[in-house]
């Protein structure tokens, strides 16, 4: 088989159409999703300095801004394992059937 052959059969298979839209989609959402955590913090760090330099309460000595910053690097590791857990499941599914499909005689 040759491998035009093997990548026209593959383009024209409606699960490779929906495999790109949904991964697609779903990686757009994402990439948005952690944008706004991350850069939502670095504007907070630009223009709300004191809102960040605040205690967490009397007494104490760690201000908002800490624990915020520990919460945005765990918020994108979570988001990364949410991500790679769908592509490692649905998607990577979804490929090996377009794969097995386009071998096919």
């Amino acid at each position: 088989m040759k491998e035009d052959d093997l990548v026209a059969r593959i383009v024209a298979n409606p699960k490779y159409e929906r495999l790109v839209r949904t991964r697609s989609r779903y990686s757009i959402i994402m990439t948005i999703l952690i944008m706004v955590i991350y850069y939502g913090y670095i504007l907070l760090i630009a223009f709300d300095k004191e809102f960040l330099a605040q205690k967490m309460g009397a007494g104490m000595v760690t201000s908002i801004g800490i624990p915020m910053g520990v919460g945005v690097i765990v918020l994108t590791i979570l988001i990364t394992n949410i991500y790679v857990r769908r592509a490692n499941s649905e998607f990577d599914t979804l490929n090996g059937e377009i794969i097995n499909e386009a071998n096919r005689p």
